[in-house]
C-alpha cells in the first residue's frame, strides 16, 4: 500500500473513531430519548397545567377568562424572560446539571401550587414555575446539537416535541378528569405527581454529555454572543416563525375550554379535558418532521404545516362538535410540526454558541405563547370564538410572509453562486 494510500485509510479511521456521536442505532441515543421524551412530559404537562382548567378557576376566584389566563401567560412568559439566562448557566455548568436542577425546582413549585388561597398566589407561584423550567428546553436543544450526529438531530428534536406534545396531552385530560371529580386543586396536585415520576425517569436515564464544552459566564461574552445571533437574518426569521407558530396555539388552547364548555356544546370538563387527546396527532407530526424535511425540504414542510394550521383554523368555526375536533387536529398536527422544522433549523444553523441560539428561540416562541393565551381570551372575549381565530390566521399570514421572503432570498443567493461558478 503507498503511504499515500495509508495517510488517506488512516485519516478516514479516525474520523470515523473521532465522531462518536449518538446515533438512533446506539442504545445511548434510545436511553437519551427517552430521558428527554419524559423531561419534555413534564415540562408541557407543568407548563400547561392549567390551562384545560380556566374555566374552573374562573368559576372558583370569580375572574374574567381574561384574568384567569394569565396562570398560564405568566408561567410562559417567565420561561421566556428567564431561558437566555438559563442558557448561559448551561454553558459554564453542564447541559445536564441545568436539566436536572431546573426540572426539579419546578417539581417543586408544581407541588405547592395546588394550595395557592386566591388567584394572585396562584399567578405568582406559576411565574416561578415557568422561571424554573427555562432551563429545560434551550439546554435540551444544546445538548442534542452536541451528543447526536446532525443526520439524526431533526428526529431527535421530533421526539423531545413529541414529549412535549404527550405532556400537554396527558396534563390537560388528567386535570380534566381529576377536576370533575374532586376539583381543580386535586387535579393540579395529579399533575405535580406524574411529572415528578417524569423527573426521575429523566435523571435515571439520561447519558452523560460527551461533547460538552465549558464555556463562560461573562456578560460581555453572553452579549457579544446574543448579538450575533440576533444579526443572522436566518436565525430571526426562525425566532419569528416560532413565536407566530405558538401565538396560534397559545391562543387556540387557552380559549378552546371556554368555547365548549357554552352553548352549544355544554361539554363538561372531564369530557374537554379528553378532548386534548388530539395532541397524539402533534406526536406524529413532530416526530415525522424529520422525514417530511427530507421529501420536500425544509420550507416545504413549514409551507405544508401553515396551509394545515390555517386549514384547522377555518374548520373550528363550524358549530359542529365533529368539525371542530377535526379543526383542532389540523391546528395541533401543523403546529407540532413547524415548530418542530423551526427549532431544529435553530440547532443546524447555530455553529456557535448553540445554548444562546436555542434559548433566544425558546424566548420568542414562549412569548408568542404569553401574547396567544392573552390576546386570544381578549379576542374571545370581545368577537367570540370568531375573534381568536382572526387572530390565529393573522399569526399563519405572518409565517407565509416570513417564509416566502426566505425562498425568495435562497433562490437570490443559489442565483449568485451560480453566476460566480460560470465565471
Amino acid at each position: 500500500m503507498s503511504p499515500a494510500s495509508t495517510k488517506a485509510s488512516t485519516t478516514t479511521v479516525d474520523a470515523t473513531r473521532t465522531d462518536d456521536r449518538l446515533t438512533p442505532s446506539s442504545p445511548s441515543y434510545r436511553r437519551m430519548s427517552f430521558a428527554l421524551f419524559a423531561a419534555g412530559v413534564a415540562t408541557f404537562a407543568l407548563l400547561y397545567s392549567t390551562q384545560a382548567l380556566l374555566p374552573a378557576v374562573s368559576a372558583s376566584f370569580g375572574v374574567s377568562a381574561s384574568a384567569a389566563s394569565w396562570t398560564v401567560s405568566a408561567a410562559t412568559g417567565a420561561l421566556a424572560l428567564c431561558v437566555l439566562p438559563m442558557s448561559a448557566l448551561s454553558e459554564r455548568f453542564g447541559r445536564c446539571s441545568v436539566m436536572t436542577a431546573s426540572l426539579a425546582v419546578a417539581v417543586v413549585v408544581g407541588l405547592l401550587v395546588p394550595f395557592a388561597p386566591n388567584l394572585e398566589w396562584l399567578v405568582a407561584l406559576r411565574a416561578v414555575q415557568g422561571a424554573a423550567l427555562a432551563g429545560l428546553p434551550a439546554s435540551a436543544m444544546a445538548y442534542l446539537a452536541e451528543e447526536v450526529r446532525p443526520r439524526a438531530l431533526v428526529a431527535a428534536i421530533g421526539l423531545f416535541v413529541a414529549g412535549n406534545s404527550i405532556g400537554g396531552m396527558s396534563g390537560r385530560i388528567v386535570t380534566g378528569w381529576v377536576a370533575q371529580l374532586w376539583g381543580w386543586r386535586a387535579a393540579l396536585a395529579a399533575v405535580g405527581l406524574m411529572a415528578l415520576v417524569c423527573a426521575l425517569v429523566f435523571r435515571a436515564l439520561l447519558p452523560r454529555a460527551r461533547h460538552f464544552t465549558p464555556g463562560s459566564l461573562s456578560p460581555k461574552v453572553l452579549a457579544k454572543t446574543v448579538r450575533g445571533h440576533l444579526a443572522d437574518p436566518l436565525l430571526l426569521r426562525l425566532y419569528a416563525i416560532g413565536a407566530l407558530f405558538m401565538t396560534v396555539f397559545g391562543a387556540v388552547y387557552t380559549v378552546i375550554g371556554y368555547r365548549l364548555v357554552e352553548a352549544p356544546f355544554g361539554l363538561p370538563q372531564g369530557v374537554i379535558g379528553s378532548i386534548f387527546l388530539v395532541y397524539l396527532v402533534g406526536t406524529v407530526s413532530s416526530a415525522a418532521a424529520g422525514g417530511l424535511v427530507g421529501r420536500i425540504g425544509r420550507r416545504g414542510a413549514l409551507y405544508l404545516a401553515v396551509t394545515t394550521t390555517a386549514a384547522g383554523l377555518l374548520l373550528s368555526l363550524a358549530d359542529s362538535l365533529p368539525a371542530v375536533l377535526l379543526g383542532l387536529v389540523l391546528i395541533t398536527a401543523g403546529f407540532f410540526a413547524g415548530h418542530a422544522v423551526a427549532s431544529s433549523s435553530v440547532s443546524r444553523t447555530a455553529k456557535t454558541g448553540r445554548a444562546q441560539a436555542s434559548a433566544l428561540y425558546q424566548s420568542a416562541y414562549y412569548l408568542g405563547s404569553s401574547a396567544g393565551g392573552t390576546l386570544g381570551a381578549i379576542a374571545f372575549h370581545s368577537g367570540g370564538w370568531a375573534g381568536t381565530v382572526l387572530l390565529g390566521l393573522l399569526a399563519v399570514l405572518g409565517v407565509v410572509s416570513i417564509t416566502l421572503y426566505g425562498t425568495r432570498v435562497a433562490r437570490a443567493e443559489h442565483r449568485l453562486v451560480l453566476a460566480g461558478a460560470r465565471r
